[in-house]
């Protein structure tokens, strides 16, 4: 008879570790295991699922590497743990599954207070539009501004200390006579810069 995965397990400052399974009968089995004191004690973390399963090692070791790069490869990841790929797929989609990984995000940087810098790509009714160019430098948040050929006719480049700053001009843009289409680009970081 199998009986399924950790439900839970307390551990005491003995070094004794109680460890609770419910059997298939619905009976309550107890079994106490002796631990060395030096072993991790922290409580499992019992994840949600028709069988329970504990987040182990191996776990841990994954949540902190994709809290740190969201993005990395599959293959990549299961070199870093020492697990084949499908195996370290299996342990990714199982706390997907039970809610321990909720999403992933971007690590957005430059994004404090007076930090976030963007591009307004313009392009324009009709060139050239010396009225838009005028109004583009009546905003104190326009550092540079690029007539460019192709499909865009301006890129604005802006710094604005918060989001709201930033839909703010973004749409006083917008509004102006000459202006046909505009779309945003927020800068996440410098990667090469030269003086």
């Amino acid at each position: 008879m199998e009986i399924p995965a950790l439900v839970t397990r307390v551990a005491r400052p003995s070094g004794k570790c109680i460890r609770h399974f419910a059997g298939c009968t619905g009976t309550l089995v107890i079994i106490t295991v002796i631990l060395p004191a030096a072993l991790d004690s922290r409580p499992a973390v019992p994840l949600a699922g028709r069988r329970r399963q504990e987040i182990d090692a191996t776990d841990r070791t994954i949540l902190s590497i994709l809290s740190r790069e969201a993005r990395i490869p599959m293959k990549s990841l299961a070199g870093r743990i020492g697990l084949s790929r499908s195996a370290t797929a299996e342990r990714v989609a199982r706390l997907e599954k039970a809610g321990v990984i909720r999403g992933y995000r971007a690590d957005i940087g430059q994004l404090e207070e007076g930090e976030i810098e963007a591009f307004l790509l313009v392009t324009l009714k009709r060139t050239p539009s010396l009225g838009v160019l005028d109004r583009l430098a009546g905003f104190s948040s326009v550092r540079r501004v690029f007539s460019v050929s192709g499909q865009l006719d301006l890129i604005v480049e802006v710094k604005v200390a918060s989001i709201n700053a930033l839909n703010e001009l973004r749409n006083e843009v917008a509004q102006l006579d000459n202006v046909e289409d505009l779309t945003t680009s927020i800068v996440l970081r410098r990667d090469i810069e030269r003086s």
